[in-house]
């Protein structure tokens, strides 16, 4: 997998890439050229073997602002409705790019997590906050609906209907407690910890059967949209396909010598 990318930080070491936009000094925005990298990037990460969890990181002390005020809501006033579709599809489709990339997301929130931030760290599968972190749907505020990148349909399945609600009509921010509490945020830590405390999330699950984590990302997202009894089928072939994998005989006779296992992702 790249890590020799322009327009954020990217370091791949045992099996993790950690990656942070990289405009400290602004509370790194998206602008068009970021969102179109992250969207390729996510969508290369379904074929990188050498990556099985991405960290995303804050960066200065803040997570992101969303999209940048001068390079993208300036330009956005003064295009037409075709522009304007192309760019909202090609948002969307960085979270399309995270929710299919076979490798489980950890967000590591801190500071400023707003708009298209906020989004970032909602489409990721485990979130992790600073007492100081504060998350903000705030697409209302600019005269927007709140119906983002995939909000209406996701931040529900999170929180619950009425939550997403009142965050997407109000525009507010959450506090990392209410977060917590909320069911958006699984773990606080304080800012010290908070890199330590991603990583060891990420290892963890890099250390467990990779394929299986991969096969358990695909369902979590393809369910959504599937009946339950489409979703036990599925569910039946998915963990079929499982069985078959070195790791499950790993584990297996692991188990019976009475050890821990080891696996190796096959």
């Amino acid at each position: 997998m790249r890590s020799n990318v322009s327009h954020f930080k990217c370091d791949i070491a045992g099996g993790i890439a950690r990656i942070a936009l990289d405009r400290p000094e602004r509370k790194n925005p998206l602008t068009f050229e970021s969102y179109a990298e992250l969207r390729d990037w996510f969508r290369d990460l379904h074929y990188a073997d050498d990556v099985h969890a991405v960290v995303i990181l804050p960066n200065g002390g803040n997570f992101s602002s969303g999209g940048d005020v001068h390079d993208i809501i300036g330009p956005l006033t003064r295009m037409s409705m075709k522009e304007l579709l192309a760019f909202t599809r090609m948002t969307g489709d960085l979270v399309k790019a995270m929710l299919g990339c076979g490798k489980p997301i950890i967000a590591a929130v801190d500071g400023v997590c707003a708009g298209a931030g906020a989004i970032m760290a909602m489409a990721s599968d485990l979130r992790i906050a600073t007492p100081e972190a504060k998350v903000a749907f705030l697409f209302n505020r600019v005269g927007l609906a709140g119906c983002d990148m995939g909000a209406c349909a996701i931040l529900p399945r999170i929180i619950g209907q009425g939550r997403a609600a009142e965050l997407l009509y109000l525009g507010r921010s959450m506090k990392a407690e209410e977060g917590h509490a909320w069911g958006f945020f699984n773990q606080i830590t304080s800012a010290d910890e908070l890199d330590t405390a991603a990583m060891t999330m990420a290892e963890r699950i890099v250390a467990g059967p990779t394929f299986a984590n991969s096969m358990t990302k695909t369902m979590l997202a393809q369910e959504w949209s599937m009946s339950l009894e489409q979703a036990i089928e599925a569910e039946a072939q998915a963990q079929a396909i499982c069985m078959q994998g070195n790791d499950f005989h790993r584990a297996y006779n692991a188990f019976v010598a009475r050890e821990k296992p080891v696996f190796e992702g096959d």
